[in-house]
């Protein structure tokens, strides 16, 4: 039999409030009047995310979850798609704090832009609620910047202000169309057609995974000009309207996928029929302009997961912290220590790397990288997506093993968060797709040696020690790695993608773990010992219990 200590009342729940190391993130990356105004948002949004739109998640996920209604009484086609009230809420309430407009307009009270590090902030605070409404968040994201970056001024005015609104104007939440069935990751064999007539783009054709499909007020969708190549090199980028003078344009919702999780997002398979469309840039340089968008979205994608690992920590340390077995506090037992431990470690470590990462996405998109920089942008974000998402099932994992038989409980969050959570590994690329780009960034930029040279740089800044010893001798031995791996034949280097991408994560959050360490020591230095022994698998059997030794000074602080 279970038995819990009798809980006593708590205040409000808040995301941000006890998140020191969100906290020390924005610090060091945002200017005193920015960082009081994100403060004092973030604050505001961590006790909504964590509060209402927590109770609309569940909501949402168990009874309310998207429907179709696709005829109307007279039996014509209305691909209208149902969301509850609560869902309804969030969306209002979220793109109010700017989380995407922000990044493409001033705030009022700062009389400048935000930055994409403040929005994935609000994303990471969201995501440990609602990481499936985080998923329109991120395609609206997407469109705002294929919009700003790529359409010409025309264009840019007739949908940026909608796409970007925080209550200002109407709200056009957006969509990214890519797969085809015929294609699924193969973009290139998409066969979705646009003809001009009399002046007008018309798309012909289906989409057979088009998320917030009958929510968005606009897509971005790739379609093949007449008489254009095959191939990749053969698609353009379109700006879609879901709606023209209040009537569906062209489009059609065959259904809506069953999704094992995120179901606050409606994803369907959407057919165009003469829809009306908006050319998007260089006609020929459509795929182009959409990997683009799909970086800023794997970013969103990592944010998510460490949203989620971030959950499912809290939540095993609330329930180790309340369970009381075999005459004792779960919290008392070293395995337990142990497990909450290394998650903390590795949680805490990689939050601050994919937060390097944004800072870094942030230099790219505002044009002030270098070339290596902006070849290193893009390494570090399919090495870290793919670490991340991996790491968010496995912490759902171990917080229903916490739990025990109650985590399997839909009572619980932590069924929604492992269902959550298996999607990340497949969205915005799947680890054998992330492979390949790495693969391409070695095979044509070198990226291994810029990746190399930075490491090297930043760990020549710090001071020695034994965990820098340990740091250095694995950045010795990937060096190599590396470079063999640059020579191998096509077949070897696919074979060997997926291990090699995630050893480089692991020493790129072993660095970060050594300057977070250097900087703030206390509990950092502690949680940095923690990680490298975990990562590098450095404990020899009966040695020091390190995990257990800290714990309770890291689970105190």
């Amino acid at each position: 039999m279970v038995v819990l200590k009798g809980e006593a009342p708590k205040g409000k729940r808040n995301f941000f409030t006890d998140d020191q190391t969100l906290k020390l993130i924005l610090a060091e990356n945002l200017p005193n009047g920015f960082l009081d105004y994100a403060n004092k948002e973030l604050k505001e949004f961590g006790e909504l995310a964590a509060g209402v739109i927590d109770e609309r998640a569940r909501h949402t996920d168990r009874e309310g979850a998207p429907k179709l209604e696709k005829y109307d009484r007279l039996g014509e086609d209305i691909s209208h798609v149902w969301v509850n009230e609560g869902y309804k809420k969030t969306v209002e309430e979220t793109y109010r704090t700017g989380i995407v407009g922000f990044v493409h307009k001033e705030i009022p009270e700062l009389g400048h832009k935000g930055n994409y590090l403040y929005s994935f902030a609000q994303g990471y605070l969201l995501s440990q609620s609602e990481p499936g409404f985080y998923c329109p968040v991120t395609l609206t994201m997407a469109t705002a910047y294929l919009l700003e970056h790529f359409a010409d001024e025309e264009l840019k005015r007739k949908f940026l202000p909608h796409v970007a609104a925080t209550g200002d104007v109407e709200l056009f939440e957006g969509a990214t169309f890519l797969t085809e069935r015929q294609g699924g990751s193969d973009v290139g064999a998409n066969t979705v057609e646009a003809v001009l007539e009399e002046g007008v783009y018309r798309l012909s054709g289906e989409k057979y995974f088009a998320s917030n499909a009958g929510m968005a007020g606009v897509a971005m969708v790739l379609a093949r000009l007449k008489g254009a190549s095959e191939g990749s090199k053969g698609l353009t980028l379109f700006a879609v309207p879901w709606r023209v003078e209040g009537e569906l344009n062209g489009i059609k919702i065959r259904r809506l996928k069953d999704k094992l999780g995120v179901r606050a997002v409606p994803s369907g398979e959407v057919e165009f029929d003469g829809a009306e469309a908006y050319l998007v840039g260089d006609p020929a340089k459509g795929l182009k302009y959409m990997m683009e968008a799909l970086n800023l979205s794997r970013i969103c994608n990592a944010v998510a997961s460490i949203g989620i690992t971030k959950r499912a920590l809290s939540e095993a340390t609330e329930y180790a912290e309340r369970r009381n077995a075999f005459g004792h506090q779960l919290m008392e037992f070293p395995m337990v220590k142990d497990s909450l431990m290394k998650l903390r470690a590795k949680h805490e470590t990689e939050t601050a790397a994919i937060f390097d990462l944004i800072a870094l996405y942030d230099r790219v998109t505002a044009g002030t990288a270098t070339p290596e920089e902006t070849v290193l942008n893009r390494l570090l974000i399919a090495i870290l997506k793919k670490e991340s998402a991996e790491q968010a099932i496995h912490f759902s994992h171990e917080a229903i093993e916490m739990h025990g038989g109650n985590g399997y409980i839909e009572d619980f969050v932590t069924p929604r968060l492992l269902r959550d959570a298996q999607v990340l590994t497949v969205w915005e690329g799947t680890a054998n797709i992330l492979g390949l780009e790495l693969i391409r960034l070695i095979n044509k930029f070198d990226a291994h040696k810029i990746f190399i040279v930075h490491i090297t740089d930043r760990l020549k800044k710090l001071p020695p020690s034994p965990e820098w010893e340990t740091v250095s001798g694995k950045l010795k031995a990937l060096h190599e790695e590396l470079d063999a791996y640059a020579s191998y034949g096509y077949d070897m280097q696919t074979f060997e993608a997926k291990a090699l991408m995630q050893r480089m994560a692991w020493l790129f959050e072993s660095l970060i773990a050594l300057e977070w360490a250097h900087k703030y020591g206390g509990i950092y230095q502690l949680l940095t010992e923690v990680f490298l022994e975990t990562t590098w698998n450095t404990r020899s059997t009966g040695g020091e219990m390190k995990t257990v030794k800290y714990f309770s000074e890291v689970f105190e602080d």
